[in-house]
């Protein structure tokens, strides 16, 4: 019979069709291998035929019918090697059930559908399509490159309840996430460290929040990276403290008037102004609350004044205007501006770094955001290695929540 069927279709090829039959809705190839034998161990030709066993392997499906090859493997003792065991086969990996189109089609599913909608499409169980994915990904991404690393992004990510914590560092050239620690803080960023060293890469300059934490790991192992401050986190910092102060300023109001115009603008508060909605008259709800409230509005003109520090037109002007602004912040006798003030201040280098890197780890950020979408799409990963090594290949994914 012939056998473009099976080269064209299966990549199967150095064998042999015998015949075709149809068995419970399913297709099933007998084959037969058409050349000599040699040892799996050592490939010597040298071998004593030892019977054989018949193997059922799992192919792509015609018309959406399973198709199985069902190939009488043959067993052989080598004379070079002493060793009694099956010969290889060409179209599928030791130890598996099905051939490697098999696993090509499964894999291209797995791109566009979850494992157990791909598991459900082609009859096999949840756990077959997540090894052979599990497989893939960590033949690819197991261990990321460093040695071209010259800009990286540091950060952490709440990955469940009961705090569980990634440390997650991000090359900001491809944004491709290159080292993923358990926990967080310096402790976590450990073995980065190691690899680091023995890549030889050549890092310039670091993005990251304000964490002391890292700041001191970065210094202590790269001395002469630059650490850049941006823009994002400065902000998310300074968003906190507003929304402490608006907290303290509700409790303390006396006048139910005042309570009840602060109620319900923390998200106003936070929001860019370009973003409220005229619709719903959030701008009006916030000028009100700013109107009545002096502190609350002298530290929300100054948080947005402060987005202009990344707008500057070189450092020089970028060192004035910070300064100025925490003169200004020093001098509203705002205990929480005070506060925010001084730790700009320590923090005035880096900064003023962001203008001679100008990095930012917002990337990482967006990241951040697709391994939130990946655990709830899969309701979360019990197998850690797994989970881990789908966040080193999200760069090269896209996720999106439907329904």
């Amino acid at each position: 019979m012939s056998t473009s069927l099976l080269y064209h279709a299966f990549g199967v090829h150095g064998y042999i069709q015998k015949s075709i039959e149809f068995v419970a809705c399913s297709i099933v190839f007998h084959v037969e291998q058409e050349r000599g034998f040699r040892c799996a161990a050592c490939k010597s030709w040298q071998v004593i035929c030892r019977g054989t066993i018949e193997r059922r392997f799992r192919s792509v499906p015609i018309a959406r019918k399973p198709s199985w090859i069902v190939l009488p493997v043959q067993r052989v003792e080598c004379l070079q090697c002493a060793v009694l065991r099956q010969v290889e086969v060409d179209f599928a990996d030791a130890r598996r059930t099905y051939t490697k189109e098999f696993e090509r089609y499964a894999l291209e599913l797995c791109r566009i559908c979850t494992i157990k909608d791909v598991a459900r499409y082609l009859g096999v169980s949840w756990d077959l399509i997540k090894d052979i994915d599990k497989r893939y990904y960590r033949r690819v991404f197991a261990k990321p490159p460093l040695k071209h690393l010259r800009f990286l992004a540091i950060d952490e990510i709440c990955i469940g309840k009961g705090y569980r914590f990634l440390t997650i560092v991000m090359d900001l050239e491809t944004g491709a996430v290159v080292f993923v620690g358990q926990g967080k803080g310096a402790d976590a960023l450990a073995p980065f460290w190691k690899r680091l060293k023995v890549a030889g890469a050549c890092i310039e300059a670091v993005a990251m929040d304000m964490s002391r934490a890292y700041i001191d790991a970065v210094t202590t192992n790269l001395p002469e990276a630059q650490i850049v401050f941006d823009h994002f986190h400065v902000i998310k910092l300074f968003n906190e403290k507003l929304s402490e102060l608006r907290r303290d300023m509700y409790r303390e109001a006396t006048e139910q008037m005042k309570k009840d115009v602060l109620k319900g603008t923390r998200w106003l508060l936070l929001r860019n102004p370009e973003n409220l909605n005229e619709a719903k008259n959030e701008r009006q709800r916030l000028e009100e609350a700013l109107r009545l409230n002096q502190p609350l509005a002298a530290v929300y003109y100054l948080k947005e004044d402060l987005r202009r520090f990344w707008c500057q037109e070189d450092k020089d002007a970028a060192r004035d205007f910070l300064q100025d602004w925490i003169k200004r912040a020093l001098a509203s006798g705002i205990r929480i501006l005070k506060q925010f003030a001084k730790t700009l201040a320590g923090k005035r280098s880096g900064l003023l770094a962001y203008y001679d890197f100008r990095i930012s780890s917002g990337p990482l950020e967006g990241t951040n955001n697709k391994i939130k979408t990946m655990q709830r799409a899969a309701y979360g990963y019990r197998d850690q290695e797994y989970s881990v090594l789908k966040i080193y290949g999200l760069h090269k994914v896209k996720y999106a929540l439907v329904g």
